[in-house]
């Protein structure tokens, strides 16, 4: 992981697909050369508990870049954007399931797997990239946010189906009932208390302030876990309240650290999860599915960033932002595989997962330079066009009088 981290601020590229790819050369497949074991197999545990901490600390930093008057004021924009996102995302995602043939199931869940983008890689990148600051890192944020409510409405109404063969709404219903007043209850008390809070932290000592904002980060992701919500949208909903204190420039400083610790191993442990012996048979269709979701994601994050009134080049950076794949998308696999459902979902899932999570960083750090080559395009098509119009296939439209030349009159003479 030291290694990958090297290369990638030598080649200025996010660490996430080298770590990625660091874990899958390694792993329970790879070989054994008497003390020199690659297969990680007694340490997979903790790998994966400290990965776990990673996606926590990940989006708690985040949080700790925005506040909660910040995200409140984005609200229609982000309502607008995720439901264009969401729509997009899974339609493209049944359309492909049922071209393929597959039982009403398996469409469904490959429609969650396309569904939601991967909030730690999307957190990751953005705090990278340094584009915090950005007119469109507000409406991203709500958008993967988002993406935790709805995800958790389908898997209650999808769950149902491919486990036991029946939806139950009430269930759904439920569940939206309880994911929404746990964020919005929150969000409200973070910004009544905030002023209380700021003076009360601001009197206690580095390593107490530590301590006690740490006890609360974990607390609060318990407690979203418990209520059937992502932990990690209790920690960035944590990072949103200490953010509202005033407190969080001295949080960031004391944090950084723990996030790029424990975040290396989440990308690490994830790269260790796929087993490189069972892809073959899904090689192309997976890459067909990457690409479908990175053309439709590009398009969804144009026409939110349109409707949203930001600039074209903010909506086509929303669009390649929100393409990595990986934490839901890896629950959908892992629900079907629960369900008995076709076993070629699992190393299609896996290979989609992984060229999403190496191409998203990548594509988001050209996104620039990508609207700026689309503009470019779009400026020579639009010259050509000027210089050589198509002539109308209209026949009811008549041509103009001619105008110049001796003989222009001619017909209505002999007339």
């Amino acid at each position: 992981m030291a290694v990958a981290t090297l290369i990638a601020g030598r080649l200025k590229l996010s660490v996430v697909p080298l770590l990625i790819l660091v874990g899958f050369a390694v792993g329970p497949h790879a070989p054994s050369f008497g003390i020199l074991d690659f297969r990680f197999i007694q340490s997979q545990p903790l790998i994966d508990f400290m990965g776990r901490l990673g996606v926590l600390f990940l989006l708690f930093y985040l949080g700790l870049e925005f506040s909660a008057s910040r995200l409140f004021a984005a609200g229609r924009s982000v309502t607008i954007a995720l439901a264009v996102t969401v729509t997009v995302n899974l339609t493209i995602g049944l359309l492909f399931g049922r071209s393929l043939g597959f039982p009403i199931r398996e469409v469904l869940v490959v429609g969650g797997i396309f569904m939601c983008s991967s909030s730690t890689i999307v957190a990751k990148i953005i705090l990278d990239l340094k584009r915090t600051a950005r007119p469109e890192a507000g409406l991203i944020l709500g958008v993967t946010m988002g993406e935790d409510v709805v995800l958790v409405l389908y898997i209650t109404i999808v769950s149902g189906l491919v486990l036991y063969g029946t939806a139950s709404f009430a269930g759904a219903a439920t569940s939206l009932a309880i994911a929404l007043t746990f964020v919005i209850l929150l969000l409200i008390l973070g910004r009544f208390f905030a002023q209380r809070l700021t003076s009360w932290l601001g009197r206690l000592s580095e390593e107490a302030f530590l301590l006690i904002i740490f006890a609360g980060l974990f607390l609060v992701a318990g407690l979203a876990e418990s209520l059937g919500l992502a932990e990690a949208l209790g920690a960035l909903l944590m990072g949103l309240v200490v953010a509202e204190t005033g407190h969080a420039p001295r949080m960031q400083r004391l944090a950084f650290p723990f996030r790029d610790f424990f975040g290396a191993f989440l990308f690490f442990s994830f790269g260790l999860s796929i087993d490189p012996l069972t892809l073959g048979g899904a090689v192309g269709l997976a890459v067909v599915a990457a690409t479908l979701t990175v053309v439709g994601n590009l398009v969804a994050g144009m026409i939110a960033g349109r409707v949203t009134r930001l600039p074209a080049i903010a909506g086509v950076s929303i669009g390649l932002t929100i393409v990595s794949r990986a934490e839901y998308s890896i629950v959908m696999a892992t629900l079907a595989r629960t369900g008995g459902l076709l076993p070629f979902i699992q190393p299609f899932a896996a290979l989609y997962i992984l060229i999403l999570s190496i191409a998203g960083p990548i594509l988001t750090k050209e996104s620039d330079r990508i609207y700026a080559l689309g503009d470019k395009l779009k400026t020579s098509a639009l010259r050509i066009v000027r210089k050589h119009p198509v002539p109308s296939l209209d026949p009811d439209k008549k041509e103009p009088p001619k105008q110049s030349g001796p003989y222009s009159n001619t017909d209505e003479k002999l007339r």
